[in-house]
């Protein structure tokens, strides 16, 4: 873990760590995939029981109370989730029973779009997790962490698609590809190689992004070890990371010299904080409210949530100032 760098120490107060207090929002069977809608709601999914769900905003913020309910079921094994430019949901379909393998839109009036499902012929492996640029493209994993028996491809890599359906694969020199950024000034997309199955790679990359949606040579921005790697992201308004990793407990593969939580990292890869999660399998994270300053964490079975003092940083919904924010 790189030392933290001068200004380290004003950066993580800004954030708010001090104060924050994790509380939780709902609580159903294995929690993935957030992401915060304008309609002043958080959408995840339920992946053991083939779920979209939605947790509804009482008042504009998760403190003032709220609820879940069911958004689509089945949903095709779904997993990492965005919206896009236009506010359609984007989710990532996986494989096991059920599983759609697929990038799915929902349009407005419910319909499913299929974006992508095969490439060069052959079905996706499972579709992990997904992001957009602010020109529209949308880039996607597709690792395989389930049985590999029916795998078509000979790699597990990362796509590209382009607002005109071009699907191209853009990353290959991963082992499993997992949770994605752009960075906010859209030069570099952040990438997760894990592997819990079999040991190492359990590092996160930083791909140079060029105008055209190609990247260049990789560098590595964080490097976790044997401890479990990381698995999902999102950024503040500064550019920093917010990466779900760790265990508690040790398993046969991995060790917990990585404590589960949320680690939160300068876009220079200076650990700013840690936010401890109360399960191992934290998963994923995204910030959402009308003001953007809360941070929802999918963790095993729950989904929690922790106010801060920084606004998340999102292409889709744009919000107003914290001092007059959206109705």
């Amino acid at each position: 873990m790189k030392t933290p760098t001068p200004g380290s120490a004003a950066a993580a107060q800004r954030i708010g760590l001090p104060d924050a207090q994790l509380r939780v929002a709902a609580f159903v069977a294995f929690t993935e995939g957030p992401c915060y809608s304008s309609d002043d709601s958080v959408y995840f999914t339920d992946l053991l029981n083939d779920r979209i769900l939605r947790f509804v905003l009482k008042g504009q913020y998760a403190h003032q109370g709220g609820w879940y309910e069911v958004y689509r079921s089945p949903a095709g094994r779904a997993n990492g989730m965005t919206f896009d430019l236009q506010g359609r949901l984007l989710a990532c379909e996986g494989a096991q029973e059920g599983g759609g393998r697929r990038i799915t839109r929902t349009e407005p009036d419910g319909r499913i779009t299929v974006l992508a499902d095969r490439y060069q012929g052959k079905r996706l492996n499972s579709p992990n997790d997904v992001e957009i640029d602010a020109k529209g493209r949308i880039y996607f994993t597709d690792p395989r962490y389930t049985e590999r028996d029916d795998m078509e491809l000979d790699h597990e890599s990362v796509y590209r698609i382009d607002p005109d359906g071009t699907l191209t694969r853009i990353i290959d020199d991963v082992v499993r590809p997992n949770g994605l950024a752009v960075s906010i000034d859209q030069k570099i997309l952040y990438v997760v190689d894990t592997n819990h199955l079999e040991g190492p790679p359990r590092k996160v990359w930083a791909y140079p992004l060029h105008a055209n949606g190609s990247v260049g040579t990789r560098s590595l921005f964080h490097d976790f070890g044997t401890g479990r790697g990381a698995d999902g992201m999102c950024l503040d308004e500064h550019g920093n990371l917010y990466i779900t990793a760790g265990l508690d407990t040790a398993s046969a593969t991995e060790d917990a010299s990585v404590s589960a939580g949320v680690y939160i990292f300068s876009p220079d890869g200076a650990q700013l904080g840690f936010i401890h999660m109360p399960q191992d399998m934290v998963t994923n994270c995204c910030f959402g409210d009308a003001d953007l300053r809360t941070l929802y964490i999918t963790c095993g079975g729950t989904l929690f949530y922790v106010r801060l003092n920084v606004r998340g940083h999102v292409l889709w919904p744009q919000v107003a100032d914290s001092a007059n924010p959206r109705a």
